[in-house]
């Protein structure tokens, strides 16, 4: 998953903080993503101009965040839905409880709450990360 953005540093520590994932780690013998940028010549004015993150248990996909010069301006074609709040086993009352807390807590990451979903379908509270880009908690 590619995600165009403005800030890949300030993206990638929010998505790895919402979906339990880390930041990936740099490449084999270095210690920080900085040195090893250093030792091919990369410009410090361009180290962060990419980022990802990856599920720590190998099994999710690798997010990309790449800076591009210009802002997101429409609403997204693709979205991220995170499934916070335990399925339909979980009684609906409970899954609302939890789907609240965790837009509690992405609010304080730099998330903001955009609407809520209602319907016969389920329900969603829709976000956006702090560049804007939409996400579901479900």
């Amino acid at each position: 998953m590619v995600i165009d953005c403005a800030d890949p540093g300030r993206l990638a520590e929010f998505w790895a903080a919402a979906m339990g994932y880390k930041v990936q780690d740099p490449p084999p013998g270095f210690d920080s993503w900085q040195a090893w940028l250093q030792s091919i010549n990369v410009p410090e004015s361009e180290w962060n101009s990419a980022s990802a993150v990856v599920d720590p248990e190998g099994k999710g996909p690798r997010f990309f965040f790449q800076q591009v010069p210009e802002p997101k301006t429409v609403k997204n074609r693709v979205h991220v839905d995170l499934n916070v709040a335990g399925g339909f086993s979980v009684p609906l009352e409970e899954r609302k409880s939890r789907a609240h807390a965790e837009a509690t807590r992405l609010a304080a990451l730099g998330a903001r709450q955009l609407s809520i979903n209602d319907s016969w379908r389920g329900f969603s509270i829709v976000m956006a990360d702090p560049e804007g880009n939409e996400f579901c908690l479900q």
